[in-house]
């Protein structure tokens, strides 16, 4: 193939083909240099709000310059909407598990922190991926991780593609965070609920939640109960469990509120500490029924749709989409949705104002017999949370953590004198015990104090984060090839070892890594 796209790119052999687009080699005549060219599927190439909105997020993903991250160079429309990356030598995540190796647990654990620092670096941008999965995860030769298909992911997403319209892609299914499964808007929060099931699946050899059609998976994401990764794999760590348990939980504000804090947790992991981080509480509440009773109704609508997909002469006219109509009044729902028989619900919702349709069943643009039922969920506002009481006398990041573990947010951090140990919580804004709105944030005033920086060159860099994170430092990191040293370990740093700076500034580390 030998087409030359926006008089460019020289097209190669094809290295891969996906539900979405496929992937050619191809030479960039003005640079001299391989690259990868992804092209769109020509169903979705047709559809001129995907390209706009594929367009958008081509130039945002442009933006992400990690390590972790496939880098986008360049995108173009013509003859089909495409995007021009790194090409990377090595093999996805998704042919590793494949093969059925078990992959050490060490690994593993790279594998996750790889994942994670990439998704902390675009959520700290803006930029969710939400379709994190091991397709979409790149091993190069070299043994690093890489994240890729940001673009693709965000565009397909904010188009309304979901599950109840891809029924054939069991694959995407597996790693679908529960809001998601339910037409809800994913956040960052989506992104860790994926990375967490990448991670069980690579720990254990089987994703947490399995079934013969994308809709009974979702069913599993929405009310399944999770099997302890440890009861699989008796050897794992105890704090593996824990992670996991809090990554996995159906509601988001129960999960890590930042790809970070779970970065942090691994490498507790890792360097065999015990972990401090809170496991959800299982609370019934009124938003959990609700999910169980629509659960079988998104089952019901799947029955229907596989009779459909089965039978070539049904009258396709009687099977419309169903519309979107998210964010809107029921009165105004209601309205567009006057062929079928709506019922309504009503749950708690951060992120939808009150009395607006917060999630349908079944999924806009799926297909629904005219008649048939569709279940609305108004939203009651975003509900209450309570500040823990035991925060006073905690260390910053073990109070991060639980406060994210009941939907609450750190604000700002005030630094005093004290004679506390740096970095201790000494005062909560508002008072322990307060009912705020959940999603809210809190003020910690913490014991203020200036922490001299460890000597980390020529040690391995898991190691070296691991202090780190235990100091009270924030971690960068950037990277470099010195041919005299071995690969892995930290060749720089800056500060340098022996100065001091107050706790929570951040501390750049420079890995060695082979080009």
């Amino acid at each position: 193939m030998n087409q030359l796209l926006g008089g460019r790119y020289k097209l190669g052999e094809m290295i891969g083909a996906g539900g979405m687009a496929d992937v050619y080699v191809a030479e960039d005549t003005r640079l001299a240099r391989e690259v990868a060219v992804k092209i769109l599927r020509s169903d979705l190439a047709r559809d001129p709000s995907f390209v706009a909105r594929f367009r958008k997020e081509a130039f945002a993903a442009a933006g992400l310059n990690h390590p972790g991250i496939v880098a986008v160079y360049d995108s173009g429309e013509e003859p089909a909407p495409y995007i021009v990356m790194e090409l990377i030598s090595g093999h996805t995540l998704r042919e590793l598990i494949h093969k059925g190796e078990r992959i050490p647990l060490k690994r593993a654990l790279e594998i996750g922190e790889g994942i994670l620092a990439a998704l902390e670096y675009s959520h700290e941008r803006g930029i969710v991926h939400r379709d994190i999965k091991p397709a979409n995860i790149m091993i190069t030769n070299q043994g690093d991780v890489k994240v890729m298909d940001f673009g693709i992911a965000r565009a397909l997403a904010d188009l309304g593609a979901t599950l109840t319209n891809t029924w054939n892609i069991v694959g995407t299914a597996q790693y679908l965070s529960p809001e998601q499964a339910l037409g809800e808007v994913a956040d960052l929060r989506s992104d860790i609920y994926s990375t967490g099931c990448l991670l069980y699946e690579v720990l254990t050899g089987k994703p947490p939640f399995t079934g013969e059609t994308p809709v009974s998976i979702a069913y599993q994401h929405v009310s399944g109960s999770l099997i302890s990764p440890s009861s699989l794999v008796p050897e794992l760590p105890a704090g593996v469990d824990l992670i996991l348990k809090v990554a996995l939980a159906k509601k988001a504000e129960d999960r890590y509120q930042s790809a970070g804090l779970m970065l942090d947790d691994l490498f507790k992991v890792g360097a065999g500490q015990v972990l401090t981080t809170k496991a959800p509480r299982n609370k019934i509440s009124r938003r959990k029924i609700i999910v169980s009773a629509i659960s079988t109704v998104v089952v019901t609508i799947a029955v229907i749709a596989s009779l459909l997909l089965t039978r070539p002469n049904t009258d396709i006219s009687a099977f419309p989409q169903v519309p979107n109509v998210i964010g809107l009044t029921q009165a105004d729902a209601q309205a567009m949705l006057s062929d079928y028989v709506v019922t309504i619900a009503r749950a708690h919702d951060a992120r939808i104002p009150k009395d607006r349709v917060a999630s349908q069943i079944p999924l806009a643009t799926s297909l629904a017999q005219k008649g048939s039922g569709v279940v609305l969920t108004l939203s009651d506002g975003p509900g209450d949370s309570i500040v823990p009481v035991d925060l006073v006398g905690m260390s910053l990041i073990n109070a991060r953590a639980a406060l994210s573990a009941v939907g609450l947010l750190v604000t700002r951090t005030e630094a005093v004198p004290s004679d506390q140990k740096i970095g201790t919580v000494l005062k909560v804004t508002p008072d322990a015990g307060s009912i705020i709105t959940a999603g809210g944030g809190v003020i910690l005033q913490i014991a203020s104090g200036q922490v001299e920086v460890p000597d980390l060159i020529g040690i391995d860099a898991i190691q070296a984060k691991t202090i780190l994170v235990q100091v009270g430092f924030l971690v960068k990191e950037v990277e470099a090839y010195d041919v005299n040293q071995p690969v892995g370990i930290i060749i720089r740093q800056a500060p340098d070892a022996g100065t001091t700076q107050t706790i929570g500034q951040s501390v750049t580390i420079t890995i060695n890594k082979a080009p």
